[in-house]
């Protein structure tokens, strides 16, 4: 497997991680202000974790191809955190409706 699909694949898990956590702590009827806050904070703190694992992953890759550490799966970080924040608070309120 190269680099870039280790670093792919981290950030998802990260993000499926990071959603769920999301999933659990946002409660119904919550300040919507407060949920927007906190998943952003929450996201960029676990991007930015992931973002130091994949610099010592991609230790040894040339300079050139080390600028694409940076942004490899940005958008899939965020799509996995919002599908995994979605179903894990639907799955968890579901009687609510």
């Amino acid at each position: 497997m190269q680099i870039e699909d280790k670093i792919y694949y981290l950030r998802i898990v990260f993000a499926a991680i990071a959603g769920s956590i999301l999933g659990i702590i946002v409660k119904p009827n919550s300040d919507q202000s407060n949920t927007i806050g906190l998943t952003i904070l929450i996201g960029i703190i676990f991007y930015a974790i992931s973002q130091i694992i994949a610099i010592r992953i991609a230790k040894n890759v040339p300079k050139d191809k080390k600028k694409k550490v940076i942004t490899i799966a940005i958008f899939g970080f965020m799509f996995m955190l919002l599908v995994f924040m979605i179903l894990i608070y639907t799955i968890m309120n579901q009687s609510i409706i």
